[in-house]
């Protein structure tokens, strides 16, 4: 395996040394015949990785699953999770944990192969996944981390040579995920459930030693854990809500412990703004709509809490009330990172009492006549109101004017406040229609240029570029949108 060492793998299992109930060891099931459709050389670069050997056929085997790098322990993570609010037993279905790439600096990130066969968890699926929902995947993650979002990242996508049966018959594929790690609110979920308080003392423990270790010798490191938690998805879902970009599935499988955005399954961006904008075929009674998201994160925030309550206190009803206390504190400090986030987008830098009021007029437009919500803040960066449908109308004409009073109010030049703007809106984020024909070209023809424009496009969002301007039209109808859980 001198290759593996070539390509530049260095792995750890630390995960794998954890309860054996946590996980169970199983290699990734072979393919027929991998073939690499796009590796992304900065996350490879990243890594530590050698890209030339990447691309070798030793280094595509390794990317389908084929071959096992040195030093990896393949596993399948055991969870569980609260799907549209029921709990059930869930785990990784159909991916395999190879083990945790040790970087040049100390840090440590998983690798795990997404659709690389069936495992333990898989409950009735084949374990595999297909071409369009990887290269989604692929897509949107990479645009979340140009956005500066933290998130999984893709390192490859490799098709399998196999056909995959969903409605219809599918090419089969495998992703490389990046991750801080594969931690979910649903882990603690499972463990809390159906092991013991001191295999759940040493999940909390391995979680605070690898994403929190400045918490460690604090006098109750749970409740300072709860308190980080907390606090990273307040940050994380104030960003989701300042680009419009909505999940799909907020389930607590899907809610990370390290704070990054994970598993893009029906996921979008919104077009025109409305708060009850739900892209998800399957989330009937929008619960994951646009508008619900921060709600649903404190709610998977309260099941998180609930699973460490044996951690917090020795007395049921004190650890209770020390959960709820800090759950309390989840929307408030939501509720301060997107002001901020809206002040900057509309070019304030201080603070005024009204300047809720002057963001929620703004949005109550929106909504009245369907503007669409990047394109609206974009033209207001750049002073072109008539690029917006707001334009013309009495309301927005007397918003406007609300609007610069309050800029003239603050020190900032003009320069600076337009600075500020450029790097707080976007010129272009994956449109619906952008990204459908990215990937009807790559699975209908085999063409991938067309999604290696589109990336090339999103890797710069806040550039305000002109070849970007092209990619922030609208679509010339714009009908009903629906995306699909990728399984």
């Amino acid at each position: 395996m001198a290759m593996s060492k070539e390509i530049g793998w260095n792995l750890d299992n630390s995960y794998a040394r954890l309860p054996k109930s946590f996980s169970t060891s199983i290699n990734p099931t072979p393919v027929r015949s991998p073939k690499l459709i796009i590796l992304n050389n900065q996350v490879a670069t990243s890594l530590g990785l050698n890209i030339q050997e990447l691309e070798s056929e030793d280094g595509v085997a390794m990317l389908a699953g084929n071959q096992i790098p040195k030093g990896a322990k393949p596993l399948a993570q055991a969870y569980a999770g609260h799907q549209f609010g029921n709990f059930n037993m869930l785990g990784d279905g159909r991916a395999v944990l190879l083990g945790e790439q040790i970087l040049s600096r100390g840090e440590r990130v998983d690798i795990q192969l997404k659709g690389a066969g069936r495992t333990p968890y898989s409950r009735g699926g084949d374990g595999r996944a297909a071409l369009g929902p990887m290269l989604r995947e692929y897509i949107i993650s990479e645009a979340m981390h140009a956005l500066g979002i933290p998130t999984t990242r893709s390192l490859a996508v490799v098709t399998t040579g196999e056909s995959i049966i969903r409605e219809t018959e599918l090419p089969g594929a495998i992703m490389t995920r990046v991750a801080a790690s594969h931690l979910r609110v649903g882990t603690f979920q499972y463990v809390a459930q159906w092991g013991t308080v001191d295999e759940l003392r040493t999940l909390a423990d391995y979680t605070i030693k690898r994403h929190y270790s400045d918490i460690e010798a604090n006098g109750n490191p749970y409740l300072s854990l709860l308190q980080e938690v907390i606090k990273r998805q307040a940050k994380l879902i104030a960003k989701w809500q300042l680009v419009g970009f909505i999940h799909g599935v907020m389930n607590t499988d899907n809610m990370t412990i390290s704070g990054e955005t994970i598993d893009y399954g029906p996921c979008a961006f919104m077009d025109s703004y409305d708060p009850e904008t739900v892209f998800s075929s399957i989330d009937i009674q929008g619960r994951y709509a646009y508008g619900n998201q921060p709600y649903m994160a404190g709610w998977n925030l309260a099941r998180f809490a609930e699973t460490l309550l044996p951690l917090l206190h020795d007395n049921q009803e004190q650890a209770v009330e020390i959960a709820q206390d800090e759950i309390s504190n989840f929307m408030e400090l939501y509720h301060a990172n997107w002001l901020a986030g809206m002040r900057a987008k509309l070019g304030i830098f201080n603070e005024e009492s009204e300047d809720e009021a002057l963001i929620n007029g703004l949005l109550s437009l929106m909504k009245k006549y369907q503007a669409d919500y990047t394109n609206t803040f974009r033209a207001l960066t750049f002073d072109r109101q008539e690029d917006t449908v707001l334009f013309g109308t009495p309301e927005f004409a007397q918003w406007h004017e609300i609007w610069q009073a309050r800029l003239s109010r603050q020190q900032e030049s003009k320069d600076s406040v337009n600075q500020l703007m450029r790097n707080s809106n976007p010129a272009v984020i994956p449109r619906n229609h952008r990204v459908e024909a990215a990937l009807e070209a790559a699975v209908e023809q085999e063409d991938y240029s067309v999604m290696e424009r589109l990336l090339e496009v999103l890797s710069n969002p806040y550039e305000h570029s002109t070849e970007q301007a092209e990619y922030s039209t609208l679509p010339k109808s714009i009908t009903p949108y629906q995306t699909f859980c990728g399984t």
